[in-house]
């Protein structure tokens, strides 16, 4: 039975949040599964990628091994009814599917937020993971390398990965751009739903900020600072996190303003202030650019640019569904080719073999020249000889009769048969 390349796959697509959190897996969590897969089902490739959008498993096996993946993640989870969120995962049981969809989900055409760049990153420190264990052979090296190709492509001859198209991570752009001058600027986070739990991700690409949280609820801000290792602040304690700020960033629910001009007025600023408001109904007054070195962004602003990114990134997918194309029909050709390399070495062996023999049994009495010389013309003879049946086998390949170009070389060389492996 032939190997295949398979994936299951829970993604927002397929599950919502509430069940993404249940599912999703730690460092920790996702090398302990890769032992166990590594331990009973004796895997060679193998890679686990788990994100706050997705948690998929992809992997080499003659059979699917879906069931048995989703009750391992269950025993580390500590989930005993995990089979029934079977119903979220997707299954990609063939080796042209799974392949499309890696390609698809590490390019960011899956995402949430089309061309998320935070994905390809994502992507590579699954492959580490994998290739640390020595659960990455040959197949899987050459297919992530492939895609690690490809998504350089799309970077240098597409605009998909052109600005921020999403509201967050715009709203870091900004940040980076105003505090570019600034030594470890202080950003204060206030509310951490659902936008400002996106900031508090996106930070990671602001690695010398120095970030505080607040919100009503605490133990909401201390849930997500513990997860990054920001600092939390009291809620009472707003105002005096905001004198102390050199950004804040506001995406609280209120029918009136938090953020007055009042309030800011009677701050000593003394370079600047930069105010992201990020809520609707706003939670910042507009009134508050009056006052000297205040630099106020409403979501409006922020939105303006990430649509505009958005569509350019829309328009450029039918380019980057051709890279992948390309990429994916370059991978697929020299998965054929492996398929016969193990029969071209040892039609190689074996003719080297017999010329080795011969040339001891012929050459016995013969000088140092003349050994030589046989020698270069006998490995030019075998040379020719070979090409033949190496052109023929991977010229079958490319037909899909491989299979059958194999037994008759193995047939007519007297090669030893094996189980054919894809």
């Amino acid at each position: 039975m032939q190997q295949k390349f398979r994936a299951l796959s829970l993604s927002h697509k397929t599950a919502p949040v509430k069940i993404r959190e249940v599912i999703a897996l730690d460092e920790r969590a996702i090398h302990d599964i890769l032992l166990k897969l590594k331990e009973f089902f004796s895997l060679g490739d193998a890679l686990i990628l788990s994100t706050c959008n997705r948690t998929e498993v992809y992997y080499s096996h003659e059979l699917d091994l879906s069931t048995e993946i989703i009750k391992l993640v269950g025993l580390e989870k500590g989930i005993p009814d995990i089979l029934n969120y079977s119903e979220y995962f997707e299954i990609y049981a063939e080796d042209k599917a799974a392949i499309e969809h890696l390609f698809r989900v590490s390019m960011g055409l899956e995402a949430q937020v089309i061309g998320d760049i935070q994905i390809s990153n994502q992507v590579k420190r699954a492959y580490q993971a994998s290739a640390d264990l020595d659960m990455a052979g040959p197949f899987l090296h050459r297919l992530m390398h492939t895609i690690f190709f490809s998504n350089k492509r799309i970077v240098q001859e597409t605009s998909f990965r052109d600005g921020a198209a999403s509201l967050s991570y715009a709203a870091i752009e900004l940040i980076e751009s105003i505090t570019s001058n600034t030594f470890q600027p202080r950003v204060l986070i206030i509310g951490v739903g659902e936008i400002g739990r996106d900031v508090v991700k996106n930070m990671i690409y602001l690695p010398d900020a120095k970030v505080k949280i607040t919100n009503r609820t605490r133990s909401k801000a201390e849930e997500i600072a513990a997860e990054h290792g920001f600092e939390v602040v009291d809620f009472e304690d707003c105002e005096d996190a905001i004198a102390e700020s050199d950004v804040i960033v506001s995406s609280i629910q209120r029918k009136e303003p938090f953020i007055t001009k009042a309030l800011i007025q009677n701050l000593r600023i003394q370079s600047y202030k930069l105010f992201i408001d990020l809520s609707v109904p706003r939670s910042v007054e507009t009134s508050i650019e009056e006052i000297p070195g205040v630099v106020l962004y409403n979501v409006d602003n922020i939105k303006s640019k990430a649509s505009e990114a958005l569509d350019r990134r829309i328009a450029a997918i039918p380019d980057v569904e051709q890279i992948i194309s390309d990429a994916i029909e370059e991978f697929h050709t020299w998965k054929k080719e492996m398929l016969v390399s193990p029969t071209i070495n040892k039609l190689k062996e074996s003719l080297e073999k017999i010329r080795q023999e011969e040339l001891q049994r012929h050459l016995k009495k013969a000088g140092e020249k003349e050994v030589e010389l046989v020698d270069r013309v006998t490995k030019s003879m075998m040379q020719k000889i070979l090409k033949i049946p190496v052109v023929q086998l991977k010229a079958a390949c490319q037909k899909d009769q491989a299979e059958q170009m194999i037994d008759l070389i193995s047939d007519i060389f007297n090669l030893d048969k094996g189980k054919i492996t894809k």
